[in-house]
């Protein structure tokens, strides 16, 4: 694996952050799973576990609050690229994201963000294209009770 750089990309607002303090538990078979403390201090949330389905376009992430109870499932939807010179991954946050409550309540949010960033030709077509095949992938995985699928990886670490 070697050393392994990562970075998170944000369109709005455009910013680039390296995730130098998450810790890689796994990396094979192109998931890579960490855990990680928020960036900024937050009321709601504290830290959490995040597997990347780099072929999939999907980053879930089991979050935890400051006592270590489990709040929610977040799943952001990602463009990965990878750089080979410096062996770094970038995450393009695609702005769609899911949130699983442990009560099975699914909710899809920052659809305006991610319309924004359509209007202003932020992204380009086939990365729109991307993101809303990535959403609906994981939206059916979600609804067909398959989700499992997806959090196995976290829930067995």
């Amino acid at each position: 694996m070697g050393n392994v750089k990562l970075f998170r990309r944000r369109f709005i607002p455009e910013e680039i952050t390296e995730l130098k303090n998450d810790h890689i538990i796994m990396f094979k078979d192109g998931i890579i799973i960490t855990k990680w403390n928020v960036l900024k201090p937050r009321h709601d949330i504290n830290n959490g576990i995040s597997a990347y389905f780099i072929k999939d376009g999907i980053k879930v992430s089991k979050i935890f609050d400051e006592s270590g109870q489990f709040v929610y499932w977040y799943c952001d939807i990602i463009e990965t690229t990878h750089n080979e010179e410096d062996n770094s991954y970038t995450f393009n946050d695609l702005l769609v994201d899911i949130l699983v409550y442990p009560d099975g309540h699914v909710e899809v949010v920052d659809m305006d963000e991610f319309a924004d960033a359509m209007e202003n030709g932020i992204l380009k077509t086939s990365t729109i294209a991307f993101a809303m095949r990535s959403a609906d992938s994981l939206l059916k995985t979600i609804y067909s009770g398959n989700f499992q699928k997806y959090t196995d990886y976290i829930e067995n670490i």
